[in-house]
């Protein structure tokens, strides 16, 4: 059993909490026994190392069985280690380090997408990662991170998803008007969401189309410049006394109102 929180392997870990570790390595941190089990049972191949205390061993004896029989070694450790470790404040008792795996732009346009979503200088990671849960429960193709969005691979932003990232091919690093170039060559349209658009049941016929998505800043939205971009600017409509929505609410009713209408 691993019991020394101050150990190189310990500390190398709880480094990955950090984008420099992240990009040097190419690893990050999955936490939390469901995202760990969504990792091994979608893509097993990326996982490098599990953790587990001796109590999560015993709580989650399938999740275990599952990683053993996958080939990989299950590390007990103690409970001071894994809070070394893990980002949380008070972790489940079971942590996973992974490869990354972002895909090009290219690939993810690759496969003719029928809905994506594109972050603009998104930076709350709970709002990133959510919004991609959202879109993997939407059933979109992908989700583009452009400009300077908040890493995918964020350890709250993998928190957030509940293991949706291992489900959703995810593209970062570029500009949005490479993206938005990018998009419309694989034949999507453009609908921008900002509260200066139209309401979004009145542009209902539009969503049947193939679709991307673009969500800005929490605090600043889209400017103007991003804005005339769009092929239309769309907004949800707060019909009650609710000053606005959050970014990842917002994001989900627009993703979903475009399933609705493309499977409809």
């Amino acid at each position: 059993m691993i019991d020394n929180p101050r150990s190189p392997r310990v500390r190398s870990v709880a480094k990955l909490a950090k984008r420099q570790a992240r990009a040097e390595t190419g690893l990050f941190l999955v936490e939390g026994p469901q995202a760990v089990a969504e990792a091994l049972a979608y893509r097993a191949d990326l996982i490098v190392d599990v953790y587990i205390t001796p109590k999560a061993r015993d709580r989650y004896a399938e999740l275990v069985q599952t990683a053993t029989g996958l080939g990989l070694d299950v590390e007990t450790v103690s409970e001071a280690v894994l809070e070394t470790m893990a980002d949380t404040v008070t972790p489940q008792g079971v942590l996973a380090t992974s490869r990354q795996f972002t895909i090009s732009l290219a690939d993810l346009l690759s496969s003719k997408p029928h809905l994506v979503a594109i972050l603009e200088e998104v930076r709350d990671p709970g709002n990133a990662g959510t919004i991609i849960r959202a879109a993997d429960a939407a059933g979109a193709d992908g989700v583009i991170f452009t400009g300077n969005s908040v890493d995918a691979y964020n350890p709250k932003v993998v928190r957030s998803t509940t293991g949706s990232i291992f489900h959703v091919p995810v593209a970062q690093n570029g500009t949005l008007d490479e993206a938005l170039a990018a998009v419309r060559a694989a034949g999507l349209q453009v609908l921008a969401a900002d509260v200066k658009g139209a309401d979004l049941p009145r542009v209902r016929d539009l969503l049947a189309a193939p679709t991307a998505w673009v969500f800005g800043n929490e605090a600043h939205g889209l400017p103007d410049e991003h804005l005339r971009l769009a092929d239309r600017v769309v907004k949800v409509p707060i019909y009650g006394n609710a000053e606005s929505l959050n970014l990842a609410t917002a994001a989900s009713v627009c993703l979903y109102e475009s399933a609705f209408a493309q499977r409809s």
